[in-house]
């Protein structure tokens, strides 16, 4: 039984930082109907926001944290203006997006590697709490497992409180229902599509300096947004709460399958349930159609 509570509270952690980066896909794609996959980048851009604001410019951590998210989130509109805007404006079909974001990821990637005072070296960032578990019982819980899932569960309930019950949030709702239609009645989309990759890049600024402190940054650390977009998938793609459903189930099956079975088969089963939810139940657990969306 302490076992099972272990992998619990571990699956728990890492699942909601999967949260994290999930809800940026959710938000996007119930948008503009596409999957961002330049997502990646932004978050590895806010691990290396964080590594360096604590270490070069030896900020707090609460401030360097705030400092990373909102960096990135400056980032994701950029983006957004620069690579996704043309092409909303030109009505490109949305293989286009794909592509584009595609391209942006690769090339958030290597700007960082070709930087000489970055590079494509492993840095580890400083240990700003201490390694020594809370004992519960018999259970061990880690000060920055539980610091990860406490900053991710505020940052989603203030996220959902936004979305439920700003106007803004009420307008985003409304044009992830029918874009054509709320710019009919008068709401401005393109500031709600600024807001929405905003959103999304401030969450991941989060994530990435979470993941960076947990593991260690590089370049490459975009990748584990392979496990939020099969989080987002299995919730259903546009769906927030789908997404953090998702996200946490995502966490907890991983966690006990390495627990249990071996940690070589963590991205395997990841994957596999990836393959079964399109195949079984393409819309997830709580997405809706397109159709549904019409």
């Amino acid at each position: 039984m302490t076992q099972f509570l272990q992998q619990l509270i571990n699956g728990l952690s890492i699942g909601s930082v999967y949260a994290l980066m999930a809800v940026g896909y959710s938000l996007v794609y119930s948008i503009m109907n596409f999957s961002n996959f330049a997502h990646g980048g932004v978050i590895m851009f806010g691990a290396y926001f964080g590594f360096f604001y604590l270490t070069l410019f030896r900020l707090p951590f609460p401030v360097a944290l705030i400092g990373a998210a909102l960096s990135t989130a400056i980032l994701a509109i950029i983006i957004e203006r620069t690579a996704y805007k043309p092409l909303r404006n030109r009505r490109a079909p949305f293989l286009y997006f794909i592509i584009c974001a595609m391209g942006m990821s690769i090339f958030l990637e290597n700007i960082i590697i070709a930087l000489p005072f970055i590079g494509p070296t492993f840095r580890t960032y400083p240990e700003i709490f201490s390694k020594t578990p809370i004992k519960i019982g018999s259970l061990a819980v880690g000060r920055l497992d539980l610091l990860m899932f406490i900053i991710s569960a505020i940052c989603l309930g203030l996220l959902v409180y936004f979305i439920d019950f700003t106007k803004i949030g009420k307008a985003i709702q409304a044009t992830s229902y029918n874009i054509k239609a709320s710019a009919l009645m008068g709401i401005n989309t393109d500031f709600i599509i600024i807001t929405v990759f905003a959103l999304g890049g401030f969450f991941a600024g989060i994530a990435g300096v979470l993941f960076g402190m947990k593991y260690t940054v590089y370049p490459q650390i975009g990748v584990i947004t392979n496990k939020s977009f099969i989080a987002a998938v299995f919730g259903g793609l546009g769906s927030l709460p789908g997404a953090v459903i998702g996200s946490v189930l995502l966490g907890i099956i991983e966690t006990f399958t390495s627990g249990y079975i071996s940690s070589q088969y963590r991205d395997l089963i990841a994957f596999v349930l990836l393959i079964a939810v399109l195949v079984i139940r393409p819309r997830g657990l709580m997405g809706k159609s397109n159709e549904d969306k019409a």
